[in-house]
This record gives structure tokens, sequence and C-alpha cells, in this order.
């Protein structure tokens, strides 16, 4: 029988790309979910092209113009935000891919956990905000989570056939983004088109701005940490100008495993849906020669105070992580609107982490009331 996914967030950058690899294999996946915001014309062309079951628009002001797109197919048109976590535990849906971008992917996929759906995790918020509730489900209802995240793919990849072999580290790399070289002065100047043009990634604008501020990787810190179960001081991150090798894992022995492979999002989505088989792909190959020299290089979180900031958040533990992502989600948006500077950016959201409630155990209903009141806290300094 074919595997029938949900796609949460299937006109952005990894859901678009995860209706490429299903393309490539469409005798063993079936596409039976696709949602999306507010981008209405591609979610009616890939509904269209693919025939999913249902589909949902998170906007209920475009259902009318998705409904009546669709009205002559054998298509079921659900809107608002709700509705896409309750397509989730339908029993046709065997794996859920959430490709939603921010704190909305949360819900969803507490949902189809509950639900017992397997989840290939591309949203790396939900662990980010509520990492030990979102472990503790996924443990309750026996629930795979195969990260997405090339970094924590990488890992994960690394740590098959290993048992209970202890970590000694977890090695994140990280590309630097587009102003690795640059220092203070030069990124007082930076506009929003010159942080979206990462040098490795294709990848949707929210992401391409975390890349640049590093925070991209403050929140896989955070995402590593309650994946793989290690403590904040067992995650290292080297920046890896190159993109070629995605993670390491350092086990007890000083042994160190490595996945490598170019930059391209499509092998770790693939990976994710078929784990733990792997499928014969297209996708250009990697070759040695044409990178003679693999380089290294310390963060620099005097610059990139971003990194810094999540590591923080992760030791001091609560909500503050959630706290930490709600302002860098509004920061993010700020700066692409030019109502604030790229360099504000870490200022925000350490102002946003001081200035909102500390909550030591929260629960869900603790983390949105943390999510709304550190977006305001947020949007009162800009």
């Amino acid at each position: 029988m074919q595997k029938r996914i949900a796609i949460l967030g299937s006109t952005g950058s990894i859901g678009t790309q995860a209706l490429e690899v299903i393309s490539q294999h469409a005798d063993i996946f079936e596409v039976e979910v696709l949602t999306a915001l507010n981008n209405v014309d591609l979610l009616i062309e890939q509904s269209l092209k693919y025939q999913p079951n249902m589909v949902v628009i998170g906007n209920e002001q475009h259902y009318e113009r998705v409904r009546d797109a669709l009205e002559n197919q054998p298509i079921k048109v659900y809107g608002g935000a709700d509705a896409i976590g309750q397509v989730c535990v339908f029993d046709s849906v065997d794996m859920v891919l959430t490709a939603m971008v921010g704190f909305s992917g949360l819900k969803p996929t507490i949902e189809a956990i509950r639900a017992g759906k397997s989840i290939a995790l591309a949203n790396k918020e939900t662990l980010v905000v509520a990492g030990e509730l979102i472990m503790k489900e996924a443990a309750v209802n026996r629930v795979p989570i195969i990260p997405v995240d090339s970094e924590h793919s990488a890992i994960y990849q690394c740590l098959v056939g290993e048992g209970n072999n202890r970590i000694e580290k977890l090695i994140l790399t990280a590309s630097g983004g587009p102003f690795r070289k640059r220092g203070l002065e030069d990124l007082k100047k930076v506009t929003p088109e010159q942080a979206l043009a990462h040098p490795n990634w294709n990848m949707g604008p929210k992401i391409s701005i975390d890349s640049a501020t590093m925070m991209n990787k403050g929140l896989e810190v955070i995402e590593a940490r309650w994946l793989f179960g290690v403590k904040p001081d067992e995650i290292e991150v080297v920046v890896h100008p190159q993109s070629i090798i995605h993670s390491m894992v350092q086990f007890a022995d000083g042994s160190i495993k490595a996945q490598m492979g170019l930059p391209d999002m499509r092998l770790p989505i693939q990976y994710a849906l078929s784990y733990p088989d792997r499928f014969k792909s297209d996708f250009e190959r990697f070759d040695f020669i044409n990178y003679p020299s693999l380089t290294f290089e310390q963060p620099d979180t005097k610059i990139f105070r971003n990194l810094a900031l999540s590591y923080e958040a992760l030791k001091v533990g609560g909500n503050w992580p959630c706290i930490l992502n709600a302002a860098n989600e509004v920061a993010v948006e700020a700066f692409l609107e030019e109502k604030i500077a790229f360099i504000e950016i870490p200022g925000l959201i350490e102002n946003t982490l001081n200035r909102s409630d500390f909550i030591k155990a929260p629960g869900l209903e603790d983390y949105y009331n943390s999510d709304l009141q550190a977006r305001r806290v947020a949007q009162e300094q800009i």
C-alpha cells in the first residue's frame, strides 16, 4: 500500500520540495492532505495536480475561492486554522509532514501525535517552544518523530545502528549565512534583499533571515536538545561554509560520524518520508574532487548574538525558548518590512526575554499565553 502523506504548509519551500520527492515515487507515496495559509493560487495548482483527498486554506477569507476552484474535483475543501489540525487525525493519513513556519505548527503537530500519526518534522519551532511536552506526547502515543532539518536528519542518520552507545557531543554545522565575514559596522547597512540571499540553501524568507542572524542555528540547538535527549553543553555549533557536512555525532570513545552531501533539502525530506528505507533518487551527487577543501570556524556570538541568546534560553528553560521564538518571529517580520534594522533584531529579542513573565514549568496553555505576551512585548518596542 502507498504511504498517505499530509503536508502542512505545502506551498512553502519544504512543502514544494516534498511534492517533488513524492512525484519521483508516486508508486510509494500518495498525497492525502495539502494545507496553506494564504498562497491560494499555488494551493489550487497543487490540488489539481496531486488530487489530495482534503485541502485546507488556513486563512478563512480565501475559503470560497479555493472551494469554487475545486468544486468539480473529488476534493474536500476546509477553511480555518483549526481545520489544519483536524484533518490530520483521519484514518486515511499515515504520516504528517509539518512544514508550517513558526509557532503556528505547534497545535496541529500535537493533534497529529495524539492521533498516532508518524511525524516528519520540518517545523523546528514546535520543539523550540514545547520540546519537553512534545517528546512526552510522542513517547506516550508511540509516535516516531523523524527530523527533516538537514542538520537533525544528519544526526538521526548518524545514530542509526548505534543503539545505546553514549553520545559525547552533537556537532551542528552552520553555513555562517551571507554575512559570515562582516563586522558590526557593515551589518548596520544590511537590507532585507541582502539578508535573503543565502549562499548555499534555497529557503523561505523567515528561515533565510534566521540563517543570516544565526537564530536558525540557535533554534536548531534547542530542537536537538529535545530530539536527541542531550544536555545544552553537549551541543556544539561549528561554522562550515561549504555546507557539505550537515552535522556530526561524537561518541564516548572519541569517534565522530558525519553525514555528508550537497545542500539539497530534498534528500532529508525523502529520508524522513521513506525511513527506514533509502530510495533511489536522481539528486545531484557529491564529488570530493569538486571540494578539495572543507573548512571550519568558530561562530562569532558577539556579532551574531542570537546564537548566544538561544543557548541562554535553553539553559534557563521554562517558557524562555517560547518567548525567544515569539520575539524572533516579530523581529524578523519587522525587519522584512524595514521597520527595524538588521542589527536591532538581537536587542529586541533580549529585551522581550527580560520583560516577559517567566514560567518555570509551563503547560500547553502557558505556551499559548507566553507566545501572545511575548509578541505584544516585542511589538511595543518597534
